[in-house]
């Protein structure tokens, strides 16, 4: 969690580094064998190498990237959430509730379809 520590401290919001340290807190205690890393300056959480959720960080939201293949599959859930997204990310305002059994159930879906995945990316 020390490489997480050192992202939340860039966020002078303390509300926001709140939230979003609940959010990683839970993330691994739900999934502990998942290994929290920092790429290209945003905190991402792997197993065995291979990317499953990246989190970025701007004013009004925070995003969630679960990759295309695994966000598509919960377009209903995200939309039903009152969550905005692209072909790529869903967007939680920092004012909405985080719906971690969402999140939680896309992470479990990549660990699943990529159980077997020797590259870092679909």
């Amino acid at each position: 969690m020390d490489d997480l520590e050192a992202f939340l401290a860039k966020i002078t919001d303390h509300d926001k580094q709140d939230k979003l340290r609940t959010l990683f807190s839970d993330i691994l205690d739900e999934f502990p064998d998942l290994q929290p890393v920092i790429k290209w300056g945003q905190p991402m959480f792997t197993s065995h190498q291979t990317f499953i959720l990246g989190i970025s960080v701007s004013k009004p939201h925070f995003s969630v990237s679960p990759e295309t293949a695994c966000l598509n599959q919960f377009i209903p859930e995200i939309e039903a959430a009152g969550y905005s997204h692209t072909d790529n990310i869903f967007r939680i305002k920092w004012t909405q509730p985080i719906d971690e059994a969402l999140i939680f159930k896309m992470i479990a879906f990549n660990l699943e379809e990529k159980a077997d995945m020797t590259t870092f990316w679909r």
